[in-house]
């Protein structure tokens, strides 16, 4: 088992006994990501099933001829009228539209400048685009970055996970508390109990 799984099994009896049946944390990511791509992308999937956001994404990317994303100047500048045509509410126009805003006045800065600062920095500034919230940022943190102890303790999956595995309840509170005994490693905690509560990882949106 690679490190993670280590500690989560040497700190937890009830880890030791889920984590040989699942696949370890993943040990390489996309960290050259650009947040702001990555974080147009997030808004277009919020509250739609991986199959029809994927095609509203793909609508929207071909938008825009001749690129392979569009750029901030380009969402700015177009009509409302036109990114409907690709399925996007009014809400996502204005959120991605924003994302936009935020990543020409540096709030949303690129991967790089991003690598320097620290989880609950990151989170605080891109959540300060319309639309992206902190669970957002923290899928971001895990699954681009990298980040090996985030703990989205807001994720349904990752509380349903921690309930069945310790059988009680959890609220949010609760759960940050508890899952400290995780750390350096509450990614991967979190990795196992979406696994435990047997529902799909964030990862396969590819935020």
């Amino acid at each position: 088992m690679r490190a993670a799984e280590l500690h989560l099994s040497k700190v937890c009896k009830r880890f030791a006994g889920v984590v040989p049946m699942h696949a370890p944390f993943p040990a390489k990511f996309e960290k050259s990501k650009d947040p702001y791509r990555a974080l147009v992308r997030a808004v277009v999937f919020q509250q739609l099933s991986g199959k029809a956001a994927a095609t509203i994404h793909g609508r929207m990317l071909a938008l825009f001829p001749g690129k392979d994303h569009p750029d901030p100047e380009d969402l700015i500048k177009a009509k409302p009228e036109k990114l409907r045509t690709a399925g996007l509410s009014r809400q996502k126009i204005a959120a991605i539209q924003d994302v936009a805003v935020k990543r020409l006045d540096n709030t949303i800065p690129h991967a790089r400048a991003l690598a320097r600062l620290t989880d609950e920095e990151i989170i605080a500034r891109l959540a300060q685009a319309r639309g992206v919230g902190r669970w957002t940022v923290e899928m971001y943190l895990i699954f681009t970055l990298g980040r090996p102890d985030v703990l989205p303790i807001d994720d349904l999956g990752v509380r349903k996970g921690a309930e069945k595995l310790y059988k009680r309840d959890f609220t949010p509170k609760e759960l940050g508390a508890y899952g400290e005994r995780w750390g350096p490693w509450r990614s991967a905690a979190a990795w196992h109990l979406w696994r435990v509560a047997d529902t799909q990882t964030p990862e396969t949106s590819k935020l």
